[in-house]
This record gives C-alpha cells, sequence and structure tokens, in this order.
C-alpha cells in the first residue's frame, strides 16, 4: 500500500499544465463505441488509467484489435461483430467500465461475464440491470442481479419507452447501446439532463438519436449497419482538471493554466460553481469537433460559501474536491440532492464528513449530502482514502494548506496517473510503501 505526505505551500504558485489525464468518460467510450464501427478508428491520448485499460482490454476479448500508430492507436472493429470471449471480463475497478457494457452485451449474442475489484463488487448495478431485464435481458448476479459479478446470456431486446428515476449518464448510456441493436425505436428520459457524451459520439459516428425540447431522446437501431469510426485526439479530463482548479483558487497569489480541456457544459459545472464562489476563471476555446476544447485559467481570489443543489449529476464527481474549497471558503457552504455520492467508489458523503472532522472542520452529514462551515484545517493527521481516487486527489489539496498524509494514495492511478508528478512540480510530495491491504 502506498502511503503519500504532502508539505503546505509557503507561497503562491504560477504554472501551465499541458498533461492533465485525458478524459475518461470518453476514453472508454471511444473503445466500446469502436466495436460497433465498420472501420478502423484513430484514436490520441487514449488515457492510460487502470479503468480505462480494463474497459480496452475488455473490447479486446470482445474482439476489438489495437495497435499503436505513431502516437496513436488504432481500433480495428471485429469484421463479424462482438464474439463471445474466452474467459471473464475484468472491469477492475471501473463503474463506467460494467454498466456500459451490460448494456452492449445484453442485446449481443453471446455468454458473457462482467466482474470487477473487491470495491466494484459492492456497487449497485440494479440502475441499468432492471430496465434491461424488463425488455428481455437475461442477466444473472449476486443479490438478484444487483452485485457482480454478472452473467449476461446476450439476447434481442424488446422496444422500450424508459423513464429512469435518476438523472445517470451511465444508465443513459447502457440504454442506448441496447436500443441501437434492436429492430425498432425505443425511447429514453431522465429527470434531468445528465452528461451527453455517448449522444454526441455516436451522432458523430451516424446513429440517429433525436432530443425534443423536453430532454426524450428517440434511439433508432442500426438495423444490421455499422457505424462510421471516430476519428480524435481525446481533450484532458475536466474531472481530473479540476483538482488543480482548486489548488489555485485555495492558495494565495496562485494561478494556473489548464490546457487542451474538455468544455462540454455538462462536464464544467464544478467549474462554474468554484466561479460562483469568487475564484477568477477565463475560458478560451481551441477546437470545436465532437466535442468543445479549450483552456481554463484559473486565479485565487477569497472564497464565499455557497449552496449546491441543482444539476448535481453535472458535477459528481467533483464534489469530494470542491468540499476542500468549500472548508476554507468564509461562511457556510451546503451540498443538497447528492445521494448518489454513496454508491460511487466509497460512500464519499461519510468518506469527506469524516475526512474534513479530522482537519478540524465542522461539518454536519446528512442523507443527500454535507453542510461545511468553512474557516481554518488543521494537519498532522492521516487520510484514509477508502480505495477512491478522487477522495485520495482532493484531500491532497488539502496537504497544500497544512501537512497531512494520505493511506492507499496508489488508487489515484485508476484515472490520472501522472497527478501526484503535476502536484510534486508546486508542492513537497513524499512515499512511502508498507505491506499491502
Amino acid at each position: 500500500m502506498r502511503i503519500t505526505q504532502v508539505t503546505p505551500l509557503k507561497e503562491g504558485f504560477e504554472i501551465e499544465i499541458p498533461n492533465i489525464a485525458s478524459d475518461k468518460s470518453i476514453s472508454h467510450r471511444s473503445a466500446i463505441f469502436s466495436l460497433l464501427s465498420s472501420s478502423p478508428a484513430r484514436i490520441h491520448r487514449y488515457l492510460q488509467g487502470e479503468d480505462t485499460l480494463h474497459t480496452l482490454q475488455i473490447a479486446q476479448q470482445l474482439g476489438l484489435e489495437v495497435t499503436k500508430e505513431g502516437e496513436g492507436m488504432v481500433f480495428t472493429p471485429p469484421p463479424s461483430g462482438i464474439k463471445e470471449p474466452f474467459d471473464v471480463l475484468d472491469c477492475g475497478n471501473a463503474g463506467t467500465a460494467i454498466r456500459l457494457y451490460v448494456g452492449l452485451l445484453a442485446a449481443s449474442k453471446g455468454y458473457f461475464v462482467l466482474n470487477g475489484d473487491a470495491y466494484l463488487r459492492r456497487r449497485p448495478m440494479n440502475r441499468v440491470v432492471k430496465p434491461l431485464q424488463s425488455v428481455g435481458a437475461q442477466i444473472f448476479g449476486r443479490d438478484e442481479g444487483n452485485l457482480a459479478p454478472l452473467t449476461i446470456l446476450g439476447r434481442p431486446l424488446a422496444a422500450f419507452d424508459y423513464q429512469s428515476p435518476i438523472a445517470s449518464a451511465q444508465v443513459k448510456s447502457a440504454m442506448i447501446l441496447a436500443a441501437l441493436q434492436g429492430e425498432e425505436a425505443s425511447f429514453f428520459s431522465e429527470p434531468e439532463r445528465s452528461r451527453d457524451h455517448t449522444e454526441r459520439m455516436l451522432r458523430g459516428m451516424g446513429a440517429r438519436i433525436d432530443e425534443d425540447q423536453e430532454g426524450r431522446l428517440t434511439l433508432f437501431p442500426l438495423l444490421g449497419k455499422r457505424l462510421d469510426p471516430l476519428e480524435m485526439t481525446i481533450p484532458a479530463d475536466p474531472s481530473s482538471a479540476f483538482f488543480f482548479a482548486v489548488a489555485a483558487a485555495i492558495i494565495p497569489g496562485a494561478r494556473v493554466k489548464l490546457q487542451n480541456v474538455l468544455l462540454n457544459p455538462t462536464r464544467i459545472e464544478a467549474f462554474k460553481v468554484l466561479e460562483s464562489m469568487g475564484a477568477r476563471l477565463h475560458y478560451s476555446i481551441t477546437s470545436e469537433t465532437y466535442e468543445t476544447i479549450g483552456d481554463i485559467e484559473v486565479s485565487h481570489h477569497t472564497l464565499q460559501g455557497i449552496t449546491v443543489s441543482e444539476r448535481i449529476s453535472w458535477l459528481i464527481d467533483e464534489l469530494p474536491a470542491l468540499a476542500i474549497a468549500m472548508a476554507l471558503a468564509q461562511g457556510k457552504s451546503r451540498v443538497q440532492n447528492a445521494k448518489e455520492l454513496r454508491v460511487k467508489e466509497s460512500d464519499r458523503i461519510s468518506v469527506v464528513v469524516n475526512n474534513l472532522r479530522l482537519l478540524g472542520v465542522e461539518v454536519e452529514e446528512f442523507e443527500d449530502g454535507y453542510e461545511i462551515t468553512g474557516g481554518t484545517l488543521q494537519g498532522g493527521v492521516t487520510i484514509d482514502s477508502h480505495g477512491d481516487h478522487r477522495i485520495a486527489m482532493s484531500f491532497a489539496l488539502a496537504g497544500l494548506v497544512v501537512p497531512l498524509t494520505i493511506n492507499d494514495s496508489a488508487c489515484i492511478d485508476v484515472s490520472f496517473p501522472n497527478f501526484l508528478e503535476i502536484l510534486s512540480s508546486i508542492a513537497k510530495v513524499t512515499h512511502e510503501s508498507q505491506t499491502s491491504r
């Protein structure tokens, strides 16, 4: 187990970061969607994180051929469609991988078993399993299909008109992937619009996905047609970039320029919240193809408390990092309607609350969020990441203000392998290893 110590900064910093980890969501999808394409896709900057590498390995088990081409990769689809794998499909810690693959494979001919690590096997799968079972999917697992390992007997599924009770890009993506393999149009709606990479990318590949003014999707089947291949350079992940946006916001005299970041409106809500708290932000668009891409400059300014209760699905991954900014803001901040945090890689509500209390922060826990009274932090404590990469990285930011130690920091490699390398360019970061848990 890797243990990381972070030493506080004595002054501000100015830095430009061109090498933020590639977008995790788009990386996952580029591999999965390429299984449905008609010819080789060319992908640059595929994220070399543990989660996305598990997704890519599974795609290869399903017939995708992966070769290197210069600094990029070529994804050649299986000529006869998805093939039945020889072995169990290991998703590691990747919730996106297992839920999207459930949707894809439930409607694909074959026998499939999806599994993951100890953390993933505790995460709920009914949100995708139940709606798929309702239209004929044969999916079996522990706790009546709610927990992995999941066994799937792929078969044609009926058309559906599904109204999801939660706003979730994973649920939406799973249902879209199932619908594309159907014989009639299906429909999907959710309480509020979730992240829309799946729709954007699949439309760019030639799929017909219509959306009305209320956000209801009409999903037209491919009817045997293969999709056009992707050709893209994957931008920097805004969820990863946000850690360094918070670092600049909480350190007096600090400024950071985050380069080549995905600027999709459903992905930069956390930046908008940080801006509402008082941080200075400037956006510059540099490219627009499948997605809008650009640079974000962030500089320090005194932060004020804020209530966050809307568009939670747009910033769910950034809430732990935002909690550090809230802990150093003036006044009280509150997060509401975020019960989804309890079923991430850890129970992020409980873990954020407990770790903030270790740092001397006054915080009250609720079923769907928490209230933080901002002020100062008390250092010299050990933070437990609970194997959750976003918890580890979020509390590493607190280490820029007070000295602290983070247990099980190796989980960071799941999504942002060079996070600690970048952090080391602005602060002293040291590591030690202990016997694995």
